[in-house]
């Protein structure tokens, strides 16, 4: 009998997330294994996704939120396949657990990892090492708006979308990211935003970053327009350690800081939910990628470094540290899927990572 076991809810949904779900927990149950009884998973597995809907008119059962509560943790897949919007699909399954479980800390690390060749020159010349902190309830998918008028006329209809902005949310997401950036090797935080056009929610966020950083003296900050943040990830990522942005902002960059690194299959993401009131979720951040799927050559890595954030968040801190050391133990080793120019198949990738725990 493990001294700990920890009882996860996988949520694999569409396309390559069933395939990288798997892979997760192939590697995550050879941990356990190895961990001689300190730890296990009791893995429960839900059908809910793009599939689920078309046999039920749902993303997710009625009472799905209720049942998830009773896990320590969700790992998650990729929610997304042709037979059902993308709005959708999103709202009604990821959106749907991540705001009502008030997963408001999405941490996404951008990792550069060794025999990965990256698209940025930069990254064969100094040490390039960031996490962006987005925030997860509000901002612009808060979902706020509305469609009307369409009774006027073809052409006449209007669609309102309005970014939630308020000072305790701009506050705890702020201050988790001092908090972050006081963990790490280079202490800073760089404040995203739109400020500039976007003159009420994000002057707002401005305001209370101002504030929040009197209390961390020993972080240095700066304040960056999206606009100008963009350039920077790609001419002086050396600069960055902790960016914290909105929603939409922090989503679009953490996609560029990824595809900076070599290719999105290798991001990870961290739906936290700090006071651990709701289980939080651990998720690649690339999509179902409908044109690899079924074909057993999508990239594991972003959902076994998912996995990494997850031993973090349970309190196994050196194994999540062992488990990224396995990640770059076997890329540096020249075992690679072909998204960052190699031949390996999802399961030799696997196979890779388990094969380095061992060592």
């Amino acid at each position: 009998m493990a001294e700990q076991t920890f009882k996860i809810a996988a949520v694999p949904a569409d396309g390559v997330g069933k395939e990288v779900v798997a892979a997760g927990r192939e590697v995550l149950d050879a941990m356990a294994a190895q961990s001689g009884g300190k730890f296990a998973f009791d893995w429960e597995e839900f059908p809910w996704g793009c599939e689920y809907y078309e046999k039920t008119g749902r993303m997710m059962d009625p009472d799905g939120l209720a049942t998830l509560q009773e896990f320590d943790a969700v790992y998650f897949g990729a929610v997304g396949w042709g037979n059902v919007p993308d709005h959708i699909s999103l709202w009604g399954l990821r959106l749907n657990i991540a705001q009502n479980f008030d997963q408001w800390a999405n941490v996404r690390p951008v990792k550069f990892l060794p025999g990965v060749v990256s698209p940025l020159r930069k990254a064969g010349e100094v040490e390039l090492d960031w996490v962006v902190v987005r925030e997860n309830s509000e901002g612009e998918y808060a979902g706020y708006g509305g469609r009307n008028l369409s009774g006027r006329g073809p052409g006449n209809e209007i669609a309102l979308q309005t970014a939630l902005f308020s000072e305790k949310g701009c506050e705890r997401i702020i201050r988790f990211a001092f908090e972050l950036a006081r963990t790490r090797t280079v202490k800073k935080v760089s404040s995203v935003t739109k400020s500039n056009a976007q003159q009420h929610g994000m002057v707002l966020w401005d305001e209370v970053f101002r504030r929040v950083a009197l209390d961390y003296p020993d972080v240095a900050t700066e304040s960056v327009l999206v606009d100008a943040m963009s350039a920077k990830f790609v001419l002086k990522p050396e600069d960055l350690s902790v960016v914290v942005a909105s929603n939409l902002h922090a989503d679009i960059l953490s996609d560029l800081g990824s595809a900076l690194a070599g290719s999105l299959g290798l991001a990870a993401s961290a739906n936290l939910n700090p006071e651990r009131r709701f289980p939080s979720m651990f998720e690649p951040v690339h999509g179902s990628a409908p044109d690899i799927a079924g074909r057993g050559v999508s990239n594991p890595i972003g959902a076994i470094a998912s996995g990494a954030l997850m031993l973090a968040h349970l309190g196994l801190a050196g194994e999540a540290r062992r488990l990224e050391d396995a990640i770059a133990a076997a890329t540096a080793s020249g075992v690679l899927t072909g998204d960052v120019g190699g031949t390996a198949t999802t399961a030799e990738m696997t196979a890779a990572i388990i094969g380095e725990l061992r060592h």
